[in-house]
């Protein structure tokens, strides 16, 4: 791939060198641009050698007037002619200017332009990389699709120990060749899936849920899109941009969810159930709120429908993976899901894993087919996680489709 690296100014962008080495090594074409502070640690000269080409560093030139005009627009044919844009280090400055839109530089003007995947490598002081801006700033480009490899603990240049130095380049390299062009074999699937919670209301004004906050659903959505499935995306309500490429139909409830999931039945090929519906409805919703007062409260719920039951009495030919959140006999809790809800796959995770699972960026799942197979995939993003998934879901296909030669 044709590669950007973003060098920041930090102690750590002598590892950028080491990384530029890495990613040649795998076969990447790399283009070095560097921030004025960056040219504090490392002279420019040092990556022009390494990588063959001219290091940007400015974003207009101060030579020819000629010169100065082609470099105000260069950062345009710079995104559009890359497919990557790699920024290690990253530090706590760059990420806040990429999360609000400063553009005062050809690194923060570059990441503004560019269309293709980013990755960021943060590398900062451990009291930096905790603060609360720093963090809030990390969710701002996470949600926007960016790729964060989060940075290592250890020995810093402060003679601190904690969280805050650069990942090793082999680690971010190796995040790098997750943005290989997708093998598109998913094309001429129509792929349903479900994602998020859903609300259920007890009153105008609260609801039933839980912590689902849709992030494994949209990222399976937006990875199958890209290996060239025509997806359809029945979401709960969640605060997530809508992947691209990807037809989107939001519900509130489970009756609703259920309702959009039955009627786009019929021209799916498969199905992947990963929203965590809830199990239960209040079937007559005040019309006013419910006061407090020091009487206890009783509800009298009903079961709201189950939808992946549903869908298993009616797949036919069609895969039907289903999702099993556990928090104890994990596998075989997904055994008898996958069984009694007549699913091809079933992917299983513990919810109780700190900083896995719900509303986390970061999963660790079990993957069970009626085969008999066990497949572990994580910790790791949830993006990696669903192009495992995916990986299995199409083997199982291919499979199936032998078979019935």
């Amino acid at each position: 791939m044709r590669v950007v690296l973003g060098v920041g100014g930090g102690i750590a962008a002598y590892k950028s060198a080491e990384l530029v080495r890495a990613l040649q090594q795998r076969g990447h074409q790399v283009q070095v641009v560097m921030t004025r502070a960056a040219q504090e640690f490392v002279q420019p000269l040092t990556f022009a050698a390494l990588t063959g080409q001219k290091v940007i560093t400015d974003l207009f030139s101060q030579s020819s007037a000629h010169e100065t005009l082609s470099s105000a627009v260069e950062h345009i044919g710079v995104a559009q002619e890359n497919e990557l844009l790699v920024v290690a280090p990253a530090t706590a400055d760059l990420l806040a200017k990429f999360a609000h839109g400063i553009a005062d530089d050809f690194l923060s003007t570059l990441y503004l332009a560019f269309t293709a995947p980013v990755v960021l490598a943060p590398s900062m002081n451990t009291a930096m990389w905790e603060h609360p801006a720093t963090m809030a700033n990390l969710r701002v480009l996470r949600e926007r699709g960016v790729t964060i490899v989060d940075p290592d603990d250890g020995w810093l240049a402060c003679g601190t120990v904690g969280a805050g130095r650069l990942p090793e380049p082999e680690q971010i390299a190796e995040a790098v060749d997750g943005f290989k062009p997708a093998r598109r074999d998913l094309e001429g699937e129509s792929i349903l899936v479900t994602a998020g919670p859903t609300q259920e209301p007890i009153d105008p004004v609260r609801y039933i849920s839980n912590r689902s906050s849709g992030k494994m659903g949209y990222a399976l959505a937006s990875e199958a899109a890209r290996r060239g499935a025509h997806v359809i995306l029945v979401s709960g309500p969640v605060d997530l941009a809508p992947p691209r490429s990807v037809e989107l139909i939001r519900v509130q409830t489970a009756k609703e969810m259920y309702d959009a999931v039955l009627a786009r039945l019929p021209e799916a090929t498969i199905i992947i159930k990963s929203a965590a519906v809830a199990d239960y409805y209040l079937s007559e919703v005040p019309k006013q709120k419910l006061k407090k007062t020091a009487m206890r409260l009783s509800l009298d719920l009903e079961p709201t429908p189950d939808i992946l039951a549903a869908v298993g009495d009616r797949k036919g030919d069609r895969l039907l993976i289903g999702f099993a959140a556990e928090t104890q006999n994990l596998i075989e809790e997904a055994r008898r899901k996958m069984i009694s809800k007549k699913c091809d796959m079933v992917v299983a995770n513990l919810v109780n894993q700190e900083g896995l699972g719900f509303e986390s960026d970061r999963n660790e799942v079990e993957i069970l087919t009626r085969a008999g197979q066990i497949v572990h995939a994580g910790p790791a993003e949830k993006k990696e996680i669903a192009a495992r998934i995916l990986d299995q879901v199409a083997t199982l296909r291919l499979s199936l489709q032998a078979v019935d030669a």
